[in-house]
């Protein structure tokens, strides 16, 4: 297995167009006998344990892996991709030049939820499939979502009275896979719980949940003790939380922000921290201001000091195994399902 000749026929990734290979070009193929080549480009590395399951499920499709670890250059990415069929990444950048470099490259697979370090336009110029495993970290994102719920309201676990979270309101801006499992742990821990998704058309979503859907983002905001933000990074949603939805919280709220630095309005944000001085704000991605946010408020600002929400060992592995599994059932099957660039 893992040879080019293997899909005598296939589908245009960009359309439904079938792809019927002449008999000549499929005897050349199986002449050539070229393997499939895929890199797995990690800055920061998978787990071992990850990366062991990675090279199982392509050894056992047949094909080649190279491994780009802790790379500090990106000279050194742009050469390990000229040769390469498939590319695995985690928060690595996919430029257009990274996809320039990349003559032979068919399908990136972004291991996680969030794709904005691929340029996506110069992939689908390329022809170059993207892909996201959405939902391999969901479960990992929302138990640190509330973690950080908890966190906040015993002061940082600093000496002082703080409070429960059974009885207090969430409010969750997105009900995706993360916003989702929010939810029901959020419901087991006895909070009520609240939601915000324009694209979930389906009341029967929510009410299936025991969440209560709201109409508007300012609602949302208004009446949540606390905020979970999972919104992905877009033209739409980069600096969209600001002064004025902050400020409309209730006495004492907290935004939990386990999605992206870039959908803060960081201006807006520190206005409203320095006129609510009881407002907080918690995220798992330090905000460029970071310095300048723990100035102003003290306890009731927190950041990770690097992006927390994926890091456990199980959200590791299944993302990176996921990844792995996606590129093989594109390259066999024409498999498109979770292709982002369309």
């Amino acid at each position: 297995m893992g040879y080019t000749y293997h899909v005598p026929t296939g589908r245009n990734p960009f359309c439904n167009e079938v792809i019927e290979w002449e008999s000549s070009e499929v005897f050349e193929l199986i002449a050539n006998k070229r393997v499939m080549k895929i890199l797995i480009a990690t800055e920061k590395p998978f787990a071992p344990k990850a990366v062991a399951g990675i090279r199982e499920v392509f050894d056992a499709a047949g094909y080649e892996v190279v491994l780009l670890e802790k790379y500090s250059d990106k000279s050194e990415l742009l050469a390990a991709v000229a040769d390469v069929d498939g590319l695995i990444i985690r928060s690595d950048k996919v430029t257009a030049e990274v996809l320039a470099a990349a003559e032979q490259l068919k399908i990136v697979v972004r291991a996680g939820a969030g794709y904005d370090n691929v340029d996506l336009e110069a992939a689908s110029e390329r022809g170059v499939v993207v892909m996201n495993t959405p939902g391999q970290n969901s479960n990992a994102v929302a138990e640190l979502a509330l973690g950080m719920m908890i966190y906040m309201s015993r002061n940082q676990f600093t000496p002082g009275t703080g409070f429960e979270l059974q009885g207090k309101s969430v409010g969750i801006h997105a009900y995706g896979n993360v916003g989702r499992l929010v939810a029901r742990k959020a419901k087991a821990m006895g909070m009520e719980v609240m939601a915000y998704d324009p694209f979930v058309k389906d009341d029967a979503v929510f009410e299936a949940d025991g969440v209560k859907k709201v109409e508007s983002v300012e609602e949302l905001y208004s009446n949540a003790d606390f905020l979970s933000l999972h919104i992905p990074a877009t033209a739409q949603t980069k600096g969209s939380i600001g002064y004025k939805l902050l400020m409309s919280m209730p006495k004492g709220a907290t935004l939990v922000n386990t999605a992206r630095k870039e959908v803060m309005d960081e201006c807006g944000l520190q206005a409203a921290l320095s006129e609510r001085t009881d407002l907080k704000y918690v995220t798992d991605i330090a905000p460029d201001s970071a310095e300048e946010l723990a100035k102003i408020a003290g306890k009731r600002f927190f950041a990770t000091p690097k992006k927390m929400g994926a890091e456990t060992a199980e959200a590791n592995i299944n993302a990176a195994v996921a990844a792995a599994r996606q590129i093989v059932d594109f390259l066999e099957n024409g498999n498109t399902r979770f292709q982002v660039n369309k």
